[in-house]
This record gives C-alpha cells, structure tokens and sequence, in this order.
C-alpha cells in the first residue's frame, strides 16, 4: 500500500475506478451513475457540488486564499453507441455502448487533480472542475453554456485535455491556434419522377442526379475553397430505392455527410457551396432540391496566452519537452462552447502506441492507466501555476 506522500493522486484507487467507470458506460446525458460518482468523490475532499447543469452535468468548486483569477478545468463523461470487442476483465456490461475515446479516463484525471488539490490548497483563487455530459455530438457542452454556465461560473480562462494515441503516456503535446475543426452535418433530398427501370425517359431520374453530386460535392474543396485552408467534405449517408424492385426508379434519393473546417470562413464558404451544387445539378436533371447545414460544433481554437500558461504547465508536470508542432485534427470537440466565450486552451496527453485498436472510436480502444499520473499532475500543476498563492 502507498503512502499519501508517495502516490498524491490515489492512483490505484483511481485506475480501478477508471475500469469501474469503463465496464459501466453511460451515453450523453445519461450519465447517471457516473455524475453521481463524480459527485461523491468530489464531497468526499469537501469541494462544492453544483449538479444538474446540462441535465447530468457536474461542476465542483475549489476556492482557496483572495486570489481573484478564476478558471475552469472541463473532462467529459459520455461513452459511445457502439459495442466493445476486446476481451478484457472491465469490458462493457453494456451491450453497444462503450468508452471508446478514453473519457473515463479523462474524468478519473480530473477527479484525481481535484482531490488532490482540496487536500494541499497550494493556491489562491477559484477553479471549477467541469464534468461535462455529452461530449459525442449530443450537445453537453452547448446545453451546459446555455443553461447559464458563465453566469453561474464566471472564469477567466477554460482548458480541455484530451488523450491522443501515438504520444507516449508522459508526453503531452500544446499548439495555439486551430486545434479541432468544426463538424456540422448537412443533408440533400432530391425529388424527381419515378419510373419504370426500362423506361427512364419517362421520368426525371433522381439517383443519376445524386451520383452527380455525390461526384460534384468534392470540387468544392479541391476547386474553391482556398487550396490553404484545410476543409473536408464527406458524404456520409445514402437512401434511395429498394433492392426488392430493382426495376423501378424511385421518386426520392436522401444524401447526408459532414462538414468541417477551421475558420468561421471556411465553414460558412463551405455551408454555401454544397446549396449551390446541389441546387445546379438537380436544375440540370429538371427535378427539385432541399438542403439543410446543421450547425453543430465550431471549431476549437486555442488563445495564445492561455495557451502558453497550458505549455508551461505540461512542461513542469512531464518534466521533458513538449510537442508545439502537433498538427491539428478533422475531429470535433464540443468544448469549442466553452472556449467561444472565454480565452481557452484545449491540449493533448499521450495513450500509447496507436497500435492493436488503440485509435479513437474503435471497437477495441481502451484508455492507458499510464496516462493518469501525468494528466492529474499536468492539472494540479496548472491550477498551482496559474493561482499561484
């Protein structure tokens, strides 16, 4: 058994919550049992308990000494519909659901970080642990700001962390600038006359004016948008038809896809042009078109000085060069709400190797236990550096 002194942050008691918290995942706003064990661990050191922002929300507060600057430290806690594969001794009790990027593992750090600082208080000022619900496209993040978050917590600067496979597990990785790209959903119904498959001069042919655009959509990146700024297109989702009647033309064809980019530009450019195909070429095949572009997730983009504040924290708690060149990804994160309406950083810690199913959203993905000590120190550290008593 560890003394306190020797093992600050539990960390075998955390590691087996962690694969606790990994054999029971919860969907976006489902996180019942979690909340409620997040809730429990953070009483426990005596830190103030606000529940129910964002409906399974939770948000525990530290204020320590006069220190008037406030910041908040955001984890997410929501799995993904999808089943686990791997065969491991913690592996989901429940059937297509599991933690499939490591969000169990980012609570665990946070819970860590913050029981630890209850106990030492080697700060002065107030932080707001953030335990969000929801990250995985349901909204936890938008819901939690809507519903009054920087009303009820006013901070002066937010930060995320999330575990990335390929950096090893005391490596972190912290670049300003565009981190994440925005990731937005998009659907086109094209209406045309359907007919007999032998005769298709008698209708107006929608799945050949699909095949166009399916075709078409990718110009855009290729053709106008700056060559410079990063953009993906996807389409993503296709219904038409019926294989049942391989001989009849249907009326209706249904495409849906992503959008992404880094810059409110881009995003916006990017929303116009695929109206503007779609709209051309059912024009061409005489039939009709309707678009939608949900907006779902900007992008996040790391502040410069809170950005630097995360990069000397990471160069304290690994105590070896941090990556400042890592290239940003096409994936979304939703904590580009929080960082939106405050400066933000939002930086990378290692999984390990991304072999043997180790790459997010895989069915045999697992959070490194490894990654746990250094996440909990690169938290405590930047409180302790950025509250300095």
């Amino acid at each position: 058994m560890q003394s306190a002194s020797n093992d600050p942050f539990e960390l075998d008691a955390m590691i087996a919550l962690r694969r606790d918290l990994h054999a029971n995942p919860e969907l976006g706003f489902e996180e019942v049992r979690t909340s409620a064990i997040v809730a429990e661990k953070l009483a426990e050191e005596g830190i103030e308990i606000h529940r129910g922002l964002g409906k399974t929300g939770v948000v525990g507060t530290l204020r320590v000494g006069d220190g008037k600057r406030r910041i908040a430290l955001r984890a997410d806690m929501d799995a993904l519909a999808m089943p686990e594969l791997a065969d491991r001794p913690y592996k989901s009790n429940t059937p297509n659901v599991m933690h499939a990027c490591g969000h169990d593992g980012h609570t665990v750090m946070l819970l860590a970080a913050a029981r630890h600082l209850a106990r030492t208080r080697n700060f002065s000022g107030t932080v707001h642990f953030i335990f969000q619900p929801a990250e995985e496209g349901r909204g936890g993040a938008k819901a939690m700001v809507e519903e009054g978050f920087f009303e009820r917590f006013p901070v002066d600067a937010v930060y995320g962390l999330h575990n990335m496979p390929g950096l090893a597990t005391d490596e972190m990785a912290v670049v300003a600038g565009p981190q994440l790209a925005s990731s937005d959903s998009w659907t086109v119904t094209f209406r045309g006359v359907g007919t007999h498959g032998a005769k298709p001069h008698l209708g107006r042919d929608a799945v050949t004016a699909a095949g166009h655009f399916l075709a078409a959509i990718h110009t855009i990146v290729a053709r106008v948008v700056d060559p410079l700024q990063p953009a993906v297109i996807s389409a993503c989702a296709l219904e038409a038809g019926d294989f049942k009647a391989l001989n009849v033309i249907p009326d209706i064809v249904r495409v849906g896809g992503t959008a992404r980019a880094y810059s409110a530009e881009v995003r916006n450019q990017l929303e116009t042009e695929i109206g503007i195909v779609a709209r051309g070429i059912a024009a061409t095949f005489g039939i009709e078109a309707e678009y939608e572009f949900l907006r779902r997730i900007p992008p996040v983009v790391n502040d410069a000085d809170a950005t630097a504040r995360a990069l000397r924290a990471s160069q304290a708690a690994t105590g070896r060069p941090v990556v400042t060149d890592f290239p940003p990804s096409t994936a979304g994160d939703d904590f580009a709400f929080f960082g939106a309406e405050v400066p933000g950083a939002y930086v990378w810690l290692g999984n390990g190797p991304a072999v043997d199913g180790a790459l997010h959203h895989n069915t045999r993905y697992d959070f490194n236990d490894d990654a746990i000590a250094t996440g909990a120190r690169f938290w405590t550290t930047l409180v302790e550096q950025e509250l300095a008593a």
